[in-house]
């Protein structure tokens, strides 16, 4: 498949193929990893959008996350031993959530392999990062092997909520698939490649149609959702959902100063593997026992931590910093997530600065919420 140059505004942000669908849905606009994205739609906003993901179905247009694909001889071993989890877990047809570090045990980037067999990988990283994540595996990979960025042949459509499967059966796309398992499938006659995954921690799919066909099966899918209760989401949404889970964010709760160990994504790094990017690092902190841990911060009241405020304990004594911070609309309460010093502990009572006024929070163990993608 070819890619297709995506447009760009007066500002130089690239956008999406169906940029004008969210123009003329009186979406609000902003920069995201470089791109002009919508954050909230008229007519409901943000809370409502999270509300339609909780209770039925919304729509995402995420096409500014990257694309790309490892090929050749040994292609799915050569990843591998790159980046941190490991492929061996998995099996053709199933994806996997896994993070691309640096010597020192820094996270450039967390993003999804779908495992397509042993010569054959695709991934999807975070927008801001594909280029660096491809550059590293490009100087890396062997003779023979190719390593191609794909970040606009494809869009990425997200269908998320307890209503998705229906959405996508009313098309004619398979919603049968175990969680974190894909499908090569066809809509009109178009390929588009269907993924039992998501970021709102609902029951969930992500579509990758060819870049071109993707404004069509928008329309198709936002149709479909809204005669379930759905409705297009934006990435306000999206932040909202993905933080009552606490799932994290890159460039705030993973970064390269914040390490797999230190913001509990230990999960995905397979420790028994002999190679794969920051391997020592990662090791000699995971047995030293990290300096800080992340931690979520439920608020009392309706005081929201945001990124970059300080956090104190109950001697006043700085302790930390948060790294994300939300109104939860399913709580009706202010959350967040933090970087704690190791002697923090679940339950623990910690003031957070915001913006001037000493607000008190408890520290929990996220989800904030019970929803489960699975």
């Amino acid at each position: 498949m070819t890619a297709e140059h995506p447009s760009t505004g007066a500002s130089g942000l690239l956008r999406t193929a169906i940029y004008q669908r969210h123009v003329d849905a009186g979406a609000k606009l902003a920069e995201f990893g470089g791109w002009e994205m919508p954050i909230e739609y008229a007519g409901g906003g943000v809370l409502a959008e999270h509300r339609a993901v909780r209770e039925a179905v919304g729509v995402f247009d995420v096409s500014h996350l990257g694309k790309a694909r490892v090929a050749g001889p040994g292609a799915a071993e050569f990843v591998n031993a790159t980046l941190t989890n490991d492929l061996r877990r998995i099996r053709p047809g199933q994806a996997q959530y896994t993070l691309c570090c640096d010597p020192s045990g820094g996270v450039v980037d967390d993003l999804i392999v779908y495992l397509r067999g042993d010569d054959d990988v695709f991934l999807v990283p975070n927008a801001a990062n594909t280029a660096e994540v491809v550059r590293r595996l490009a100087a890396a990979a062997p003779a023979g092997m190719s390593v191609t960025s794909l970040h606009t042949s494809y869009g990425v459509l997200a269908v998320q909520g307890p209503r998705s499967a229906e959405v996508l059966a009313s098309l004619g796309l398979p919603a049968d698939g175990g969680y974190m398992s894909f499908q090569d499938a066809e809509w009109k006659g178009r390929p588009v490649l269907v993924c039992r995954s998501g970021y709102t921690g609902e029951l969930g799919f992500e579509l990758l149609p060819g870049w071109e066909d993707t404004p069509e099966l928008w329309d198709a899918l936002l149709a479909a959702a809204q005669g379930l209760g759905g409705r297009a989401c934006g990435l306000g949404a999206r932040d909202t959902l993905r933080t009552e889970m606490g799932y994290p964010l890159h460039g705030q709760d993973l970064s390269l100063s914040i390490t797999p160990v230190q913001a509990r994504a230990g999960w995905a790094v397979g420790w028994d593997k002999e190679r794969f990017w920051g391997r020592e690092a990662l090791l000699a902190e995971r047995a030293a026992g990290p300096a800080r841990l992340l931690w979520g911060l439920r608020s009392d009241r309706r005081a929201i931590p945001r990124p970059h405020m300080r956090v104190t304990d109950a001697a006043g004594a700085d302790v930390g910093e948060v790294t994300s911070g939300t109104f939860s609309p399913t709580l009706q309460i202010g959350i967040g997530l933090a970087l704690l010093d190791r002697g923090v502990a679940e339950g623990d009572e910690v003031t957070v600065d915001v913006r001037g006024r000493q607000a008190r929070m408890t520290v929990v163990r996220p989800p904030f919420v019970g929803s489960s993608p699975r």
